[in-house]
């Protein structure tokens, strides 16, 4: 009977629900070493405000190897040369780093490759900021296997962009949040439901959601030193001192926390994205990944809800090489062929080329209700064609775009 539960399974309103926050480690880092693969295991510092050879700006995020040196996010970038030189600059045998500047166009492009893949691994996904998210993947895997998804996400992290995740999971947002960061880098910390206030209790008190250096320092001056101490402190003495926040802090010090994970407005755009095991110079595999992909978003789009007026597709070649191309439609439309035409035809300029990665994307997206416009039978030339540009945006792309990067 349709809607019925298979034997066993359990049942969606009687547990608890499973929270993934996934957060990037050293993002910036990791991005710069997808360009240069030789920074891999070096220390590199990215500065925001930073130009090569000068001393002005703020350490955006440095690698943990530059971290053993004292080099700290926000950091005078002055600061951190004088515990770190640049590797120019230092002398034989002296410990030195790789500074680079922000690029924040290179980075949104990557941060949204990992985005792709955690949209596929959940249906309910919030995007905090360019490297952290929070998935709800209660209908997508149960607390007695949550361990193998989550370690099945960050390896496809890994195999598909080449960036490492730390993953937290906990029946609430918050505690997920500190679960990500608890055994950085490349953590997996899980933590089942009836354990978060035992979980938290050992850890430091700004470790609460919430509780930030000024909150820490007063609550230290007052002997609650962790968050199992700030569990233990009645409510109301929190609530007198903190207002409303202490509210919240005082719930999630002892494991409450109500809030769910909602996505914040609809998606400007739907993409599938594989990597090859190696780069991959035959045409014939190309395509078919470029076929299987592009049927994916689709029905991806279908699921959703939304039709589409402009078809993309993306190649990366090695080592981070990464080439665009997208076309117009003539109207907004919901057909899976014709996503598989254009891209294939978008991705023939490739078809010779090594590749390590493929993609296809809908964008220009619609949410009408109702039915769904469709172009059965198309097989002609596509109308108001506008190929994009061969190349995602770098380091001349405005610093403030972190929020239009949709491109994959």
């Amino acid at each position: 009977m349709v809607g019925e539960r298979l034997p066993g399974a359990p049942d969606p309103e009687d547990r608890d629900q499973i929270v993934v926050h996934a957060d990037l480690d050293c993002f910036y880092a990791a991005c710069e070493r997808l360009r240069e693969p030789t920074l891999e295991e070096e220390p590199v510092v990215v500065g925001m405000g930073y130009e090569p050879g000068d001393d002005a700006g703020a350490v955006a995020t440095a690698s943990y190897e530059a971290r053993q040196h004292g080099i700290e996010s926000a950091q005078a970038i002055s600061t951190a040369l004088g515990r770190l030189p640049r590797v120019e600059d230092a002398g034989d045998g002296e410990p030195a780093a790789h500074y680079r500047p922000v690029d924040m166009g290179f980075y949104g492009a990557v941060g949204e490759e990992v985005r792709a893949v955690l949209r596929d691994c959940a249906d309910v996904v919030r995007t905090v900021s360019i490297d952290e998210a929070y998935l709800d993947v209660t209908d997508r895997t149960d607390w007695d296997v949550v361990e193998g998804f989550a370690r099945h996400l960050k390896q496809r992290v890994e195999r598909e962009v080449g960036v490492t995740l730390s993953v937290g999971v906990a029946p609430t947002m918050s505690a997920a949040k500190v679960a990500s960061d608890h055994d950085k880098p490349d953590g997996l910390v899980v933590v089942p439901p009836g354990s978060v206030r035992e979980f938290l209790a050992p850890l430091p008190v700004e470790s609460v959601h919430g509780v930030g250096p000024v909150r820490a320092r007063r609550l230290r001056e007052s002997g609650v030193e962790t968050a199992g101490d700030l569990a233990e402190t009645p409510p109301s003495e929190v609530i007198d001192r903190f207002g409303e926040r202490g509210r919240a802090i005082a719930r999630r010090a002892r494991g409450h926390d109500d809030r769910t994970v909602t996505p914040r407005g609809r998606p400007k755009s739907l993409s599938r994205e594989s990597a090859f095991p190696e780069a991959v110079e035959d045409s014939a595999p190309k395509r078919e990944r470029v076929r299987t992909l592009a049927r994916a978003v689709a029905e991806r789009a279908r699921r959703e809800g939304a039709v589409y007026r402009t078809v993309g597709v993306k190649a990366v070649e090695p080592p981070f090489d990464v080439s665009t191309r997208e076309r117009s439609l003539a109207g907004a439309v919901s057909d899976a062929d014709l996503v598989e035409k254009v891209a294939l035809d978008l991705f023939a300029e490739f078809a010779d080329e090594e590749v390590r990665k493929v993609g296809v994307r809908v964008s220009n997206l619609g949410f009408p209700d109702g039915e769904q416009a469709r172009l059965d039978g198309f097989d002609g030339p596509v109308d108001a064609v506008a190929d994009g540009p061969s190349t995602p945006p770098r380091g001349d792309a405005p610093r403030d775009s972190q929020t239009r990067l949709s491109e994959f």
